[in-house]
């Protein structure tokens, strides 16, 4: 469902606003523990009131925000709580330390079980108004993890023996950039037993050999 509304910007003109609304993030809250219904919902408005260009999607399951292509923000909810988690989180300023507070649980917020809870609507909207300029400015986002250096690409001897019994899964799989082997590698190597990595293999020879990557089940055709 699409709302349409009318905005006045700062300069005097009148601009037409489309508040985008997926139907999959109506299921979402529509699923969610009782306790979680208001809280999601209320923030979902929040977001749309503060930003009201930004739309809608789920992102790893997640309902999420996104505005100018770069996601936003996005919200969840469990069993016990809820979370509201800004994308830019570390690079907000934060003058009520509310933040750096919720950091030691999920989402920007911390835990979130009730609606008083939640910091007031000012100041939410506020961060996001900043989280929407970070991304207008072309901020990236800090990664919490910064990515460690790949080793050698070693194959296991088993892997090897099977790609040479399959000449298709052989030739696809040296066509492959070295970081798609890698994640058919890392998934076979990372097997918790034998019967497990057999199975992997298995797998693995079959969809090489059809050109698959690793995860190719989750890429937009």
């Amino acid at each position: 469902m699409r709302r349409i509304s009318f905005r006045l910007e700062p300069g005097g003109k009148w601009y037409i606003c489309s508040m985008s609304k997926d139907a999959r993030i109506d299921a979402v809250i529509a699923k969610a523990q009782p306790f979680a219904q208001p809280i999601l919902a209320h923030l979902r408005e929040l977001v749309h009131k503060a930003c009201p260009k930004c739309e809608e999607t789920i992102k790893w399951g997640m309902p999420s925000f996104v505005y100018e292509g770069k996601i936003l923000c996005g919200i969840a909810a469990f069993k016990q709580h809820a979370i509201f988690a800004l994308w830019h989180n570390d690079q907000l300023e934060d003058p009520h330390g509310i933040l750096s507070a919720a950091r030691t649980a999920m989402g920007s917020l911390g835990r979130i079980t009730s609606m008083e809870d939640l910091p007031s609507d000012k100041i939410i909207i506020a961060f996001i108004k900043q989280a929407m300029k970070l991304i207008e400015n072309g901020v990236k986002r800090t990664p919490k993890h910064p990515p460690k250096p790949k080793g050698k690409l070693e194959l296991p001897d088993y892997f090897t023996k099977a790609l040479k019994k399959n000449t298709a899964a052989k030739q696809c799989f040296d066509a492959f950039s070295p970081s798609q082997q890698r994640e058919y590698i890392e998934w076979l190597t990372e097997a918790k037993s034998d019967a497990t990595r057999e199975k992997r293999l298995d797998t693995a020879i079959e969809w090489i050999a059809e050109g698959k990557i690793r995860n190719w089940k989750y890429v937009r055709k």
